[in-house]
Formats: structure tokens, sequence, C-alpha cells
């Protein structure tokens, strides 16, 4: 028998747990997971695993679906922005990887990268080579000159045929486009590397130098040029934008996802629940992003200007039943990037536990299969049912009681599963 044909045929029984399923209010009685290769086989009392299996007993913690960040960027998180500028690829290279495998002891199995070139990194995970979470890559995010993820200096201006990509459009982190042709070409080039779905920076950012807030970037023939470009690849654009303006221009686009979005009034949040656009939101708060740029800068108060629009945001999106996504944005800092399990924990604020949980599993599953045949990896996730996709995690507490045991992933997630193969097991100790 095969390396894989045994990987294939390997069962791993999950005995005297508690399932949290992913969709529900609050977790099962006691009961059994059977898991055969990748793929969750039985879920129920009284199942028969076979001779050879790996039994866990799990003393009565949870199991429940790994948790999936759907606005990551794996390529920038440790590194600063003057590496990513002036620094070493490889060296840059080998910190994504640090970063991936840390991301993944955080019990978050499946990412949803929002630009950078991660094409590499996911290559290396899903052959094994380095542990981590499963990828859906975006490539560059596409920007306009002077938009959110153009990094140039003002000295490289005007731009000709003359001149050379910038290093960030080298490296593949950002391309800027100033015409629906152009959007084309590099829409199709992302996709030609393996996108499974396309970003855009539809209005201004915090982090860019020369991107105020208020700017709608993408004219409506550009953000069209995109749509059409994704959809004969059978796949979707989301857009990076804070305000009225640049959402709804995005959505009368044909854009089915938006990022961000703090900005926007209440007809928009309306308008959005009207199209079924799917938001894509960030706990941008004081706790996390406070003190990121030096106050005063022009960074610093685009950033307070939107952490005052969360609380806002997340209760139109109560009142208003829009489909949200939950992720993080962590950009240029290890030390947020370990945050991740209390940035999720904080939407209690908000939000009751099962519905965080059901946000950071089942929800944003259902927003990764909007890349349909794109979609780099096949199978149902975000569920604990037959048939769906072995990631799991086995969590030493309720946390539909308490979601803040997701805090603190090194005490409380016990185990880690990824596609049937388990990454940790405090109770092997």
């Amino acid at each position: 028998m095969s390396e894989a044909e045994a990987q294939a045929a390997s069962e791993t029984l999950f005995r005297d747990v508690r399932v949290f399923d992913g969709k529900g209010d609050a977790l099962s009685d006691p009961t059994s997971v059977l898991v055969r290769g990748n793929l969750i086989a039985v879920v129920g009392d009284a199942v028969a695993a076979a001779p050879d299996a790996t039994v866990i007993d799990g003393g009565g913690r949870t199991v429940m679906p790994g948790l999936i960040d759907a606005h990551w960027h794996t390529m920038l998180i440790r590194q600063t922005p003057e590496q990513m500028l002036f620094g070493d690829v490889g060296f840059v290279n080998l910190l994504a990887g640090a970063e991936a495998t840390a991301t993944l002891m955080r019990g978050f199995t499946s990412v949803r990268d929002m630009g950078g070139p991660s094409f590499g990194l996911k290559q290396a995970i899903d052959t094994g080579i380095v542990p981590g979470p499963r990828i859906w890559p975006s490539g560059a995010m596409i920007t306009v000159t002077s938009g959110h993820g153009d990094f140039r200096p003002v000295s490289d201006l005007p731009r000709d045929a003359s001149k050379p990509l910038s290093r960030v459009e080298e490296l593949g982190a950002a391309m800027v486009v100033d015409s629906p042709d152009m959007v084309r070409q590099r829409v199709r080039e992302e996709l030609m590397k393996g996108a499974s779905q396309i970003k855009l920076t539809a209005g201004g950012g915090v982090a860019s130098p020369h991107s105020p807030l208020d700017v709608s970037t993408f004219t409506l023939e550009e953000l069209k040029a995109a749509v059409e470009a994704a959809t004969n690849w059978g796949t979707y654009v989301t857009v990076h934008a804070y305000t009225s303006a640049a959402v709804r221009r995005a959505v009368d686009a044909g854009v089915k996802v938006i990022e961000h979005g703090h900005l926007m009034d209440e007809d928009t949040a309306r308008y959005l629940a009207e199209k079924d656009i799917w938001l894509s939101v960030q706990p941008i708060i004081p706790e996390f992003f406070g003190g990121m740029f030096p106050p005063g800068s022009d960074q610093a108060q685009k950033a307070d200007e939107v952490m005052e629009g969360t609380d806002r945001l997340y209760r139109m999106v109560k009142e208003f039943n829009i489909k949200t996504a939950f992720g993080t944005d962590v950009l240029f800092s290890e030390a947020m990037a370990r945050q991740q399990g209390r940035m999720l924990a904080s939407l209690q604020q908000w939000f009751t536990p099962a519905e965080i949980l059901r946000q950071a599993t089942s929800t944003n599953a259902e927003l990764l299969e909007l890349s349909g045949l794109r979609s780099p990896y096949k199978g149902r996730l975000g569920v604990i049912e037959e048939g769906a996709l072995a990631d799991l995690l086995l969590v030493d507490g309720d946390p539909v009681t308490n979601i803040d045991l997701l805090a603190d992933p090194d005490q409380n997630l016990v185990l880690i599963m990824k596609d049937g193969k388990v990454y940790k097991n405090l109770l092997s100790d």
C-alpha cells in the first residue's frame, strides 16, 4: 500500500466529545466522531472504528470545525513595510512560512488571502513542505495610480512605458492599472497564476501614503471590466471599500463582496442587504489597531476614523441582516497576528458566542464557495458532519458559552487537525 493509500485508509476516532457542528446554537450531547482519511465519516454514538484506528478520548471536550479567516494577508504579516520595499525576497518568504505555521497553530485551518504573492507559499503548504492553513489566494491586489496599494514615491511619476514596474508590483503584492483594458489584463494574469478570486481596491485606505479615505478610485467601466474577466473564469471580484460611494459603485458594477465598509451609511447597508451582497468585516477597534501609526500622522488620523465606524457598522449588520464574514486584516505585525483568536472573541460586543462561531466556520466556508471551480480545495468546510473535510479542533471547554477560550489557543486548543492530519495533540503528552 502506498503512503497516499495508507493515509486515505487511516482512521481517527474521537470518543466522548461534544460537537459544535458549525451551524447550531449549542453543543451536542456526548458522542463520537470518526475521521477516515481526510473526511469526517461518521458522527454519532456507538461508532465502530478499524482495529488499527487512532483513538482519542476527548474527556467531554468540544470538537468544532477549524476556524476560517476571510481577510488575511499570508505574505504581509511578519515583514515590515521596509522589508517589503527593500528587503531580501528569500528572507520574506521564510517569514511567511513561519507565520503560516503559527496561523495553523492558532486553529485557523483556512484563510482567504486578500492580497499578496501567496501562490508559492500555498504550494509549499499543499505539498507538505510547510505546515499552514488552506489558502484561497487573490494574488496581487489591483489598484489605480494613487490608490490604496500604490506605494510608489511621487518621484517615480509620471509613469510611462519607459519605466519598469515598481518594487511592490515586481513582488506581486499589488498592480497599478488605469484603464479597463489594463484591468482585464492584470485580472487575467492573476487568474493564470491561480487566483481563486480577484481583489480590487475601490476606495482609499489607511496604510497607503497617497490614498485619502474619502476617494473612490476605479471608474464604473474599470470595475465592470474586472467583474467580466473574473466571471468568465467562474469566480468573483471583491473590493476594498470603506465609504458609501465606493461601496455602491462596486455593487453596481457587479462586485459580489465588500471588504470593510466601516464608513458607509444606513441606506448603503440596506442596499447591500437588498442586493444580497457579502460584507467581509473586521473588528477594527483600538484594542488591536490603536497605536499602529505615529500619533498625528495622516495614517493615524485615517485609522481613528475607521475605528470610529466599527461599532455602527456591526449594528447595521445585525439590523439589516447582511451576509457577514469574519476576518482580521493583520498587516506588518507578528504581535497583532498572535491576537487573531482574541480578535474573533472581541465580536461578543455585538454577537452571541454561537453567532461568532458560525461566522468563523460555516458562514465563512459559504463565502469561500463563491470561488466555484476556481476553489483550490474540493469538499465541504466549516461543519462537523458526514462527508465534510476533516479540519477540526478539540477545545478544552465549551466555546458556545465561553468564546474567550479561542483567545488563548496555546492553552485551550488541545488538538488541531487539518485534512485528516493531526498537527497538534496535547493529549499525547
